[in-house]
């Protein structure tokens, strides 16, 4: 997971900022301050848990609110002097309800708090809405819309038209969030997927560089 003896406290006078980022989704929820002992404590309950300047003690996110952050893993940066953790939240994570300190998502993120909203879905299966209607009709019935929705995203694009390509392609990823719900999957084994392919091809670009210049 990580050494703790490895991260530079003292850099900042005992304190390192810790960026909270979605482990399915990617997307930073909040930014907050550890030291040691917040990070041995999140390390050994599994509870993200904040050094609070304001009360000079530790704070165990959503020890009030019961949105907490439950640690999946935590690395350090380059020079061991700030904190990326990623986390399952319990609910948002902004005080004021939002999913983000950050306000809503952003880019990608978008695709990230969709995936949320499709997940609740998936274990909530309220009555008369879209997305249970189709978790319910199963797995073959969602692979189908996936393909009919692919070829609506060609028939766009073969038109040449901009805004409805867009609008296909939304649709599009919306009927893969589904499929990926109705198998019990999330975006983390997707992503999984993406990060290894481009870790492959920065090391394939580097090993290219370094001939082409030897």
């Amino acid at each position: 997971m990580i050494d703790v003896n490895k991260v530079d406290f003292e850099k900042g006078g005992g304190l390192v900022p810790a960026i909270v980022q979605d482990a399915a989704t990617r997307q930073v929820l909040m930014l907050g301050y550890m030291n040691r002992e917040a990070l041995e404590h999140t390390l050994a309950t599994g509870g993200v848990t904040f050094w609070s300047r304001s009360r000079q003690s530790l704070w165990r996110k959503g020890e009030t609110s019961g949105n907490t952050l439950q640690l999946e893993t935590v690395r350090h940066d380059c020079d061991a002097d700030a904190l990326l953790v990623l986390v399952t939240p319990a609910g948002p994570t902004c005080h004021t309800g939002a999913v983000s300190c950050f306000g809503g998502g952003l880019g990608v993120g978008q695709i990230g708090q969709l995936w949320r909203r499709v997940e609740r879905r998936a274990v909530e299966r309220p009555v008369g809405s879209y997305t249970t209607e189709l978790l319910d009709s199963g797995t073959d019935r969602c692979a189908q819309k996936v393909g009919e929705e692919g070829v609506e995203v060609v028939i766009a694009a073969k038109n040449d038209d901009d805004d409805a390509l867009a609008g296909e392609c939304a649709d599009l990823v919306y009927h893969l969030l589904v499929l990926l719900a109705g198998r019990g999957l999330g975006l983390g084994p997707v992503l999984g997927v993406l990060e290894e392919r481009e870790a492959r091809s920065a090391a394939s670009y580097e090993t290219d560089v370094s001939e082409a210049a030897g």
